[in-house]
């Protein structure tokens, strides 16, 4: 079963030097051991939630705003789409993510036909 893990981050978190130096490095660690276990087929980290426009249609009419569509604390950093068995894989992969030590790791199945 595939699944979307959204990848959410405060952009603002204040992370130590240490902390925010490992974070590449661990990332692409978590990368390399998904994609050798045939698990992760794609993901990418997302431009900064300044550089966000969030599109509406109401009564035929286009409404544009700058930003997330959600006053949040957490943006959504980035995303991976993954393949696993079940639902307790899944887990287990996004519990494996560093962003999931400081933000968090939303797990959703795709939409069966």
């Amino acid at each position: 079963m595939k699944y979307m893990m959204l990848v959410c981050a405060d952009e603002l978190a204040e992370l130590s030097q240490a902390q925010r130096a490992l974070v590449p490095a661990a990332t692409h660690e978590w990368v390399t051991e998904m994609k050798d276990r045939g698990i992760r087929l794609t993901g990418d980290q997302l431009s900064a939630v300044s550089d966000a426009t969030t599109v509406r249609v109401r009564d035929a009419e286009v409404l544009l705003s700058d930003g997330p569509f959600a006053e949040t604390k957490e943006q959504i950093a980035g995303f991976d789409i993954i393949e696993c068995a079940d639902l307790d894989q899944a887990i287990e992969v996004a519990a494996k993510h560093p962003v999931a030590s400081f933000g968090s790791i939303e797990v959703r199945p795709f939409r069966q036909p």
